[in-house]
């Protein structure tokens, strides 16, 4: 917690000076253009990875980015409320699913679970099984679980399509789906283009 609480110091010493003036803008509301499904790994900050600032990206973060179909029902889905919210009360103009490298969910997903996360991990992970039914990497080009945390990113935004609220949106113009994967190895971000592969983004 002492960690925690100098972190605060810092901010309210060295940026919330910088940056007041946009935080009490923000408080009237925000409208951030952009919605980020990350996954909740420590190394991978949305904020960081796009150079954000507060204000501008509307992110929900879970075990591997991943979206679950459209299911409306009495289960607590926490992602889909999130995406409810983003799309038809922000109407956020793009959703970007954020994959990476070194993920423990896919991990979980090729691999099983470990002992002791298998209460909530492992049924959560049974949503990216599909990933596993389709045509596997090939080793020789694309390490294995390289290639099936692309595949994921595929299948959530393959997912995103079955909200009818999203498949209107973007039908209409109003709203753009984008795959993208980072790679703690290297920094390099990944980008899923027209034909669903993925490449890297030019840094300059």
């Amino acid at each position: 917690m002492h960690k925690l609480i100098e972190g605060y110091r810092r901010f309210r010493d060295d940026l919330w000076p910088l940056h007041r003036e946009r935080y009490e803008k923000l408080a009237q509301g925000q409208k951030p253009e952009t919605l980020v499904i990350a996954c909740s790994d420590s190394r991978v900050d949305p904020q960081t990875v796009f150079g954000a600032g507060p204000g501008e990206l509307f992110v929900v973060r879970n075990v591997a980015a991943l979206v679950p179909p459209y299911q409306p029902d009495a289960g607590y889905h926490g992602t889909s409320a999130a995406l409810e919210f983003g799309v038809r009360v922000l109407k956020v103009r793009q959703v970007v699913v954020l994959g990476h490298a070194l993920c423990g969910g896919i991990t979980a997903l090729l691999e099983g679970a470990p002992k002791n996360a298998r209460d909530f991990v492992e049924p959560w992970m049974s949503i990216a099984e599909q990933a596993l039914w389709r045509t596997p990497p090939s080793p020789e080009t694309v390490p294995l679980q390289d290639g099936y945390e692309m595949e994921v990113v595929r299948l959530s935004l393959d997912n995103l399509m079955t909200f009818p609220w999203i498949a209107e949106a973007v039908r209409d113009g109003r709203l753009t789906l984008h795959g993208m994967r980072f790679d703690i190895r290297s920094g390099v971000l990944w980008r899923m283009g027209d034909g669903r592969q993925f490449l890297p983004v030019d840094a300059h």
